[in-house]
């Protein structure tokens, strides 16, 4: 039977932005920085900044602290110094160690071409994930036969039908949401073939290692919140609460970002960009200067997203 997300509605509230200084901001990113900083704020918590920079390869240089002083500009204070992925990755790798020490993650010797001639092979039945990829087959649960290790994958389900994988989790925009890993994802990768520790192991250990309650972020993120949560299970780690924005679409109709072009962010006027973000969120505000929007904005986000908690939204 699928076991429901812990409830953690009773502590502290802790939030976070985590940009990935892959640029600067973009009206999507600061959709995502406003709801979050507004839900912290609503809670009378504690809001924090985390810059995702594990994938150096994407990195450009001094967007993380263009990024700091954008969020400035728009009044988006945190309340504590800025941490980076890159100066914590021992905490990383503690983990890592734990999942391969409990059996719950192990060695892959595939390469991207080994996996796509294994789901290709006759009679292959693999479908594709989430992400549109094909599910991992299984290939190195039994072990490596002699091939050196490339990655490191989490072993999501040990006993194959056996719907220990199934996540369930309340979204407080989204309503209830479900998804078989062992099915929709299979055994994701923890630690990649070039040594970079991937997205998923890096956030769930951060989020408990600052003692996040609360993750607000865009939607095209909830696909991940069942791996992250079966990671927490995993660690034996708090499962905070989740909120999933709406999303700025480009005009194809597909998530704004940096690959679809995506500008960045002018803020001559950051009161037209904050108004912009608040209008994507449903949150109607006034207000002639940044800090009187900001107050007017805060008391409309607790009657939309706390007052109506419990109630799905559009």
């Amino acid at each position: 039977m699928a076991a429901a997300a812990d409830d953690v509605s009773g502590a502290r509230y802790i939030g976070r932005f985590a940009p990935s200084p892959t640029g600067p901001l973009h009206a999507g990113s600061l959709v995502a920085a406003l709801a979050s900083w507004l839900d912290a704020r609503a809670h009378g918590g504690v809001w924090l900044v985390r810059i995702e920079d594990l994938d150096t390869q994407r990195n450009v240089a001094g967007a993380a602290e263009e990024i700091l002083r954008q969020l400035e500009r728009c009044g988006l204070r945190a309340d504590a110094p800025a941490v980076r992925q890159s100066e914590r990755s021992a905490l990383y790798e503690a983990a890592l160690r734990r999942l391969l020490r409990d059996g719950r993650a192990f060695a892959c010797a595939c390469s991207r071409r080994d996996l796509a001639l294994a789901v290709a092979a006759p009679g292959a039945t693999t479908p594709a994930d989430v992400g549109g990829e094909r599910v991992y087959p299984g290939t190195c649960r039994a072990g490596l036969g002699g091939k050196r290790a490339r990655s490191i994958r989490a072993l999501v389900e040990a006993r194959p039908g056996s719907g220990e994988a199934v996540v369930e989790w309340h979204d407080r925009r989204l309503g209830r949401q479900r998804q078989d890993v062992a099915r929709a994802v299979g055994d994701f990768v923890l630690k990649r073939a070039d040594g970079v520790f991937a997205y998923q192991l890096a956030v769930v250990v951060d989020d408990a290692a600052q003692g996040v309650s609360d993750v607000v972020r865009g939607e095209d993120l909830a696909d991940s919140t069942a791996r992250q949560i079966l990671l927490q299970r995993m660690l034996a780690l708090p499962t905070p609460r989740y909120l999933h924005t709406p999303l700025v679409l480009a005009a194809d109709g597909s998530k704004l970002s940096k690959q679809t072009g995506a500008t960045p962010l002018e803020l001559a006027d950051p009161l037209a960009a904050l108004r912009a973000a608040g209008a994507v969120l449903g949150v109607e505000a006034n207000g002639t200067r940044v800090a009187e929007w900001l107050d007017s904005a805060l008391q409309a986000w607790r009657e939309r997203y706390l007052h109506g908690a419990s109630r799905p939204r559009a």
